[in-house]
């Protein structure tokens, strides 16, 4: 059988990886529009302020590796056209310009996503970057020296660490956005504030429903940055103002979203059989609603990836979704989310309740320790798991992982409750913070007079009781 894949970051990489380890048989050929592939961009902000040395080190793996795996791999090559009628694809060699056809039995789209280029005037400026690829990012290591005002469009993940970054390394920065709190996709506004409260003791100059409409050239070769509360002078520019899905070459030949986004089943298939998708050109099957989301995350992509590499043999391993579990370390706090906000849920009108635990990671009596917050958000109806965000000093990062899987298993706030977790005063309280945050919201329910409803006992133990 003859795979192509189409893209060789993260979905593409884990693809040809997957095939190749289960099926050293099969041939694959990947198409790759740089000369890289595997390239890591949410370390970017690190090896902006020297925690990374090496770009380069933010490959994971090289087009050598692949080869020596057994995939036939075209990098500089561009895929013009696909024909999933005839299954052939136009490709042309970037280097060369030589334009040739290429056949497929199947093809794994994994081309990505692309930063949103804003309807801005002057976004084309030599002055403003962005920030996404290898490319891009050795552009604004270049500018750190020769700039030090510096504004970033956008607070979601990508404009934050790179404020952090800048901040950091003593540059002046502006940071805007045009929401009424940063993160505000990851976050409630509690905790967005206290992120904010973070970003200004660092000197962020931060400017809230701000939106920048336009970019122009000012004296002494300084750029304007434009929005309707006034014009600010700096140095440079970076937009960050999200990803859009590059799936150009299947528009009109398999199912989309009303963004762009390929389609997906149980098992990375898209409406065509013989064409699978992973990564940022898809959609990720979103269990806290149960429906089709955009979500770009380089976790989700390799996990579709490999997948798609399983499934291109048969419908083998099913895809679980995901509850696009993230985390973010700011200066000295770490911020981590699960599935979905509070306003988030109220958005899609869901009978959505949220509670907000505060308290020390462990006990007050340990050497040092550190206040923990928690917004827990469920269906007040089935009481069942819906989200979840945390703020620390302390690094709880790992406790998403625990509501991501209890959000992905359906369990309810009563699970999170009592579920086991030890104690041991080196690492937490006698109830663990998940624990506590699930009483507060049993708590909070049998308050309004919702009891806590009949549980089937997941065993019987009448057995092991000695009547005699």
């Amino acid at each position: 059988m003859k795979v192509m894949i189409i893209g060789s970051t993260h979905a593409g990489t884990a693809a040809a990886r997957e095939i190749l380890t289960r099926h050293p048989e099969t041939a694959v050929t990947i198409y790759e529009r740089n000369d890289n592939v595997s390239f890591v961009s949410s370390g970017i902000y690190l090896y902006l302020t020297g925690v990374i040395q090496h770009l380069e080190d933010m490959f994971y793996t090289s087009p050598a590796d692949l080869k020596q795996l057994g995939a036939q791999v075209k990098t500089r090559h561009n895929v013009l056209r696909i024909d999933t009628g005839h299954k052939t694809v136009q490709v042309a060699n970037m280097q060369t310009g030589e334009v040739f056809d290429d056949t497929y039995d199947k093809l794994i789209m994994a081309t990505g996503s692309s930063v949103i280029v804003p309807p801005i005037m002057g976004i084309d400026h030599e002055k403003v970057l962005l920030c996404k690829n290898y490319e891009q990012a050795e552009q604004l290591y270049q500018s750190l020296q020769a700039n030090q005002r510096v504004a970033i469009v956008g607070a979601g993940y990508m404009g934050t660490e790179l404020a952090e970054s800048y901040a950091s390394m003593n540059q002046q920065v502006m940071l805007f956005h045009s929401h009424s709190h940063i993160l505000n996709n990851y976050l409630g506004p509690q905790m967005a504030d206290a992120a904010t409260k973070l970003l200004q003791h660092h000197q962020v100059d931060i400017h809230l429903n701000e939106r920048v409409t336009g970019f122009a050239s000012g004296s002494n070769d300084q750029l304007i940055v434009e929005t309707a509360q006034g014009d600010y002078e700096v140095d440079l520019a970076v937009v960050c103002a999200g990803f859009m899905p590059n799936t150009e070459l299947l528009r009109g030949q398999v199912a989309m979203d009303r963004h762009g986004a390929i389609l997906i089943n149980d098992y990375v298939q898209t409406s065509d059989p013989d064409i699978y998708a992973a990564g940022d050109a898809c959609v990720v099957n979103y269990n806290p609603t149960g429906q089709p989301a955009y979500t770009p995350l380089a976790t989700n992509a390799l996990r579709q990836g490999a997948l798609a590499g399983i499934n291109v043999f048969g419908d083998l391993q099913p895809y679980m979704g995901t509850q696009a579990t993230s985390a973010m370390q700011l200066f000295d706090h770490t911020m981590a989310t699960t599935g979905l906000t509070y306003l988030a849920a109220q958005r899609r009108e869901l009978p959505v309740r949220h509670a907000v635990y505060q308290g020390n990671w462990r006990p007050a009596y340990m050497p040092t320790t550190a206040k923990v917050t928690i917004e827990l958000v469920y269906n007040y109806q089935n009481r069942q798991l819906l989200g979840a965000q945390f703020w620390s000093r302390h690094d709880i990062a790992q406790a998403a992982n625990t509501i991501s899987v209890m959000i992905q298993n359906q369990n309810t706030i009563d699970d999170l409750a009592y579920v086991d977790m030890f104690f041991q005063p080196n690492f937490n309280q006698p109830f663990n913070y998940l624990n506590l945050v699930g009483q507060l919201a049993v708590k909070q329910e049998y308050q309004r007079g919702n009891q806590t409803p009949r549980i089937t006992a997941r065993g019987n133990w009448s057995n092991s009781i000695d009547k005699h």
